[in-house]
């Protein structure tokens, strides 16, 4: 056998190492399979969500504001219109991402993309396998927030419109947030003070904020707000009880809970509906 053969000979042996050990392909995003999918950075991998966990936007009382204008903003980019990322922030338990998820079940024609805080430093790569594919993709980071230390929220405002590429155009961005400046008051303090120009790093941490073009905020219920939530859910629900008794346990919940919130409500008519045997199917 010649050099040259035996070289050969010893190269695709390698190349056959090599093969075996070389990590298994991923399997392309099967966008057809679900309207709703969940990121996993680690694998790079879209896994569908058969079944998504959500309340139907006519369900969602005290929230009519934020509801239209984000429906709005939804349908225009449905329609291949111009529409803005979202930052939906405040009170814990007031529907953000609930609202999220309600308006992609109203608006035919979107698929739900679920990524997890901590994995937004991936969102890059995630870009790149949305981008070339003709279907239009709703992003959702529920709880968005950054604490000291992380860089991640770099890749986050690369994404949003930063980026050599962009934000693709079939892509929209929603998050929510109990901060309004997604970053926590301590993490802007120190780079202020380790800062050249402290003012010049408060401002980099703010205007990851004013990346997002739409604002909604959520602040915290009136009584009368929640008790509406409590009917709403009552009435949609077929559940029959005295309206004085449903008044007065369902403060004592809230009271007992140390806060009235839609998440509140929710918790309530569902312990309401178990004790009385009642299926939560609507009526």
């Amino acid at each position: 056998m010649s050099t040259n053969d035996d070289l050969i000979q010893r190269l695709d042996h390698l190349i056959a190492v090599l093969e075996r050990w070389a990590p298994p392909a991923r399997p392309a995003p099967q966008f057809d399979a679900a309207d709703a999918f969940m990121w996993h950075a680690e694998t790079g991998v879209l896994s569908p969500v058969p079944a998504v966990s959500r309340v139907d936007i006519g369900l969602l009382k005290g929230i009519d504001a934020n509801r239209d204008r984000l429906l709005e903003n939804t349908e225009r980019f449905a329609k291949g219109l111009p529409a803005n990322n979202a930052l939906l922030w405040g009170a814990r338990g007031m529907g953000k991402s609930s609202l999220v998820k309600a308006a992609h079940a109203a608006i035919p024609g979107l698929k739900l993309v679920e990524i997890h805080r901590e994995d937004i430093a991936s969102l890059p790569s995630l870009m790149g396998l949305l981008r070339p594919t003709p279907h239009r993709f709703l992003i959702l980071c529920d709880d968005l927030s950054f604490d000291a230390g992380e860089t991640s929220y770099k890749s986050l405002k690369a994404v949003l419109d930063g980026g050599v590429e962009g934000r693709p155009e079939n892509v929209l961005f929603y998050a929510t947030s109990n901060r309004r400046h997604i970053l926590a008051r301590d993490m802007v303090e120190n780079e202020r003070g380790t800062a050249i120009n402290p003012g010049d790093a408060v401002e980099e941490k703010v205007s990851l904020s004013d990346r997002f073009g739409l604002w909604l905020g959520f602040h915290r219920c009136s009584q009368d707000e929640y008790l509406s939530m409590v009917n709403g859910y009552v009435d949609a629900f077929g559940i029959k009880i005295a309206p004085e008794t449903l008044r007065h346990e369902a403060l004592e919940w809230s009271t007992t809970r140390g806060s009235r919130s839609g998440r509140v409500a929710w918790q309530y008519v569902q312990d309401l509906a178990g004790r009385l045997g009642v299926a939560m199917k609507a009526a």
